[in-house]
């Protein structure tokens, strides 16, 4: 997807929210601002692109989320370093940070930026003379990002403001109220319905692959509908997408990941990323590299012994997710393994250009994540095992039923945990199986199950209460 040609955008959406009355009015002949933007079609493309870019910035998937969905789980730690960067995610890892953390704080900011720039476009997009099938696909692509970034949101941090306007001034924006999640869940449910209704199933020009898709809104509509516990309407809307909108497995685990498979026919939805100079190059390839490992001790995102242990011997995904220098020549798995041989390799072993600058997209939705929410929707079933099981065949693993020792909720969460482990689907499903205490204890840590709210939006609304 082209994402360029950003830098004047990204000052346009911060300009209403950030600025004085008196400055924005200001339109110097020699410089373009927000009275002279939002005028025709290509202004409205440039708008909505700079809403995707804010899923690339440190604050949602280059870096705060998997922080906070993924290392904060069972499934990953903060790696051996415990300094600079490493401490606050220590405390982070554990539990104890405070209001303050600058990742956590850059999560609430960026997320809410990704808002106000969707926002934008949706306040704007009416009144601008352009091609209604365009200006329909615009709308959905905000729709869809407006609720990914209030998902994650919600998620994290439970009773949020929901700004669902541009803001006309800084006071407007600062006196919005908290709200729950329960009511976040139930407006953003809403909006996904009309953006699956405006996307197109695919897009056809190249140059507008990784754009939001029929897809991407009802696999986001269906993971709301089981958070908010609606799985009636989620075993619909997730049928939907198997028997409509033409996605399928990968027939090998291995071929899902790597530049050369990006957007393949099992991705749903994925975070662009480009390295080579371009500025829009990921980090995270970097951190949870091996060779940051050999350079400076401090890698990130480290999988624990208790994540090895999750799969099953013979599993085709363990090879295939991690570094495999902790398994032994018969391929089983070593549970005394040296601690600093753990290493993700699902997003790269390298980067391709400079430090902290490379291509690997970072996936968000993919289909076998539908094909386990369709189990957990339709329950304990015949055909729920059969979802299971088309998952579990691509790992080269026998199916599972009813007469497999365990809970049906036990067997699932654990599926999801080695088919989708570390693309940030762990906390959110431990939340939502209501399992996060308990899977936490047994890591010797006491869970808090939602994050603090950045001090700096309690010092600007006062009637803001802390988690």
């Amino acid at each position: 997807m082209k994402i360029n040609k950003l830098h004047l955008i990204a000052l346009l959406a911060g300009a209403l929210l950030s600025c004085s009355e008196d400055f924005t009015n200001l339109n110097p002949v020699s410089q373009r601002n927000v009275n002279g933007f939002y005028q025709t079609a290509g202004d409205m493309n440039t708008a909505i692109n700079a809403a995707y870019k804010v899923l690339q910035m440190n604050g949602t998937y280059n870096q705060s989320y998997w922080i906070m969905h993924e290392m904060r789980t069972d499934n990953t730690d903060q790696g051996p370093d415990g300094t600079g960067l490493g401490a606050e995610l220590t405390v982070i890892d554990n539990f104890s940070e405070i209001s303050t953390s600058e990742i956590i704080t850059a999560a609430y900011t960026d997320s809410y930026l990704g808002i106000a720039r969707s926002n934008i476009v949706l306040s704007r997009i009416d009144a601008i003379p352009m091609d209604q099938a365009m200006k329909d696909r615009i709308k959905g692509e905000a729709l869809f990002l407006r609720s990914l970034f209030f998902y994650n949101l919600a998620v994290s941090f439970g009773h949020i403001p929901m700004p669902l306007t541009e803001p006309k001034s800084a006071d407007e924006g600062r006196a919005l109220p908290q709200v729950p999640a329960a009511e976040i869940y139930r407006q953003i449910s809403a909006d996904l319905v009309q953006a699956e209704a405006f996307l197109p199933i695919k897009h056809a020009a190249a140059a507008d692959l990784g754009r939001a898709t029929k897809g991407a809104a009802a696999a986001l509509l269906g993971k709301v509908y089981l958070t908010a516990g609606d799985k009636s309407s989620a075993a619909t809307v997730l049928k939907r997408i198997v028997e409509t909108y033409g996605y399928s497995l990968m027939p090998d685990y291995a071929t899902i990941w790597g530049l050369a498979n990006k957007n393949n026919r099992e991705s749903i939805f994925e975070v662009q990323y480009r390295g080579g100079g371009t500025g829009t190059g990921n980090g995270f390839t970097n951190a949870f590299s091996p060779l940051l490992r050999q350079t400076t001790g401090a890698y990130k995102n480290r999988p624990t012994v208790n994540m090895m242990n999750a799969y099953e011997p013979g599993d085709d995904r363990f090879l295939k997710s991690m570094d495999t220098s902790y398994v032994n020549s018969q391929g089983t798995l070593l549970t005394n393994s040296a601690n600093n041989v753990r290493f993700i390799t699902k997003f790269g072993k390298e980067n391709t250009f400079n430090e902290n600058d490379a291509s690997y997209n970072f996936m968000v939705l993919r289909y076998a994540d539908v094909l386990l929410m369709l189990a957990e929707a339709l329950g304990e079933s015949d055909a729920a095992y059969g979802y299971i099981n088309q998952v579990r065949a691509r790992a080269k693993l026998a199916p599972i039923s009813a007469a497999t020792p365990g809970t049906f909720a036990d067997k699932l969460l654990r599926e999801r945990r080695v088919e989708l482990a570390f693309e940030n689907h762990r906390w959110a499903d431990l939340l939502r199986f209501g399992k996060a205490t308990e899977v936490m204890q047994a890591q010797g840590k006491t869970a808090r199950l939602l994050y603090l709210i950045p001090q700096r939006e309690l010092d600007i609304n006062s009637s803001y209460k802390q988690n």
